[in-house]
């Protein structure tokens, strides 16, 4: 029985990655504008894949004993980037997307979680990462995952504010100068 507790942590990260998987698939009433970035979301899916592969071989091959702490305060950081990533495509509404892409008529949205941050869902995907290394209690995965994510994203909020400042002007200047990017902390 003891034995088998051991496939737990595993399950549930299993759970968590197919269900975020589908939720990048669900299908939303969305209007479509101008992709003016892609590369960076096949390469968002190639790190949050390593975390997941590279975690579950860490669990299984650095062999210790279960926190079933860090379990659970890993699956309620999940749970938490789930809520704040909904919650984010709930203030975009028909503007959401997965790349960076701008429409015509795009509004610009200071509601739900954007108030704190300027990238909430940005936010919820360091979370999941971080979430995935304490359900795996697999530091050495996490850590790596971060430090080829972070690059990455980056780049991507670079080239998101430059295509937002461009549509938006001043009004997402000020925004930008006001509120943090991805923690609600103001250094």
């Amino acid at each position: 029985m003891k034995e088998s507790l051991r496939y737990i942590p595993i399950l549930l990260v299993v759970i968590i990655y197919t269900a975020r998987m589908m939720e990048l698939w669900k299908k939303r009433d969305l209007i479509t504008g101008v992709i003016k970035e892609g590369s960076t979301l096949r390469l968002f899916k190639l790190v949050g894949f390593f975390v997941v592969a590279a975690g579950i071989a860490e669990y299984v091959f650095w062999i210790k004993p279960i926190v079933w702490w860090l379990v659970l305060l890993g699956v309620f950081v999940s749970a938490s980037s789930f809520y704040l990533r909904n919650q984010a495509i709930k203030a975009l509404g028909k503007f959401w997307s997965l790349h960076v892409e701008i429409r015509d008529n795009h509004q610009f949205v200071k509601s739900g979680p954007f108030r704190f941050v300027r990238h909430p869902a940005y936010t919820s995907m360091v979370m999941e990462i971080v979430a995935i290394g304490l359900v795996l209690q697999a530091p050495v995965s996490a850590t790596v995952a971060l430090i080829l994510f972070l690059p990455v994203l980056y780049k991507r909020i670079t080239i998101e504010e430059r295509e937002l400042i461009a549509k938006f002007g001043e009004d997402y200047s000020t925004y930008r100068k006001h509120t943090p990017a991805l923690l609600p902390l103001k250094f």
